[in-house]
């Protein structure tokens, strides 16, 4: 037995078009984007700081795992500034 399928009309038969968009609200200040992004980059330079001085005194790679937690410091306060959050 062959049954029939019918679908619907994929062309909008109506012309009317809806826009949707985001709209983007700063939570923060300016003064207060200044402050994250300045400790963003304060951070990062300081953890590369100490990267590079326990690269030069050859320690265990291991030693080098918590600047993981500087370096997303860093991010964190680098994003917050450009995502106005």
């Amino acid at each position: 037995m062959i049954e029939s399928a019918y679908f619907s009309d994929l062309n909008n038969s109506s012309k009317e078009k809806i826009e949707v968009g985001e709209v983007c609200i700063a939570n923060i200040s300016p003064l207060e984007r200044q402050k994250r992004l300045r400790f963003g980059i304060r951070q990062f330079i300081f953890a590369l700081l100490i990267s590079g001085v326990l690269i030069g005194l050859h320690l265990n790679p291991l030693w080098r795992l918590p600047l993981l937690l500087l370096f997303w410091a860093a991010a964190v306060g680098f994003f917050q500034a450009y995502d106005k959050t």
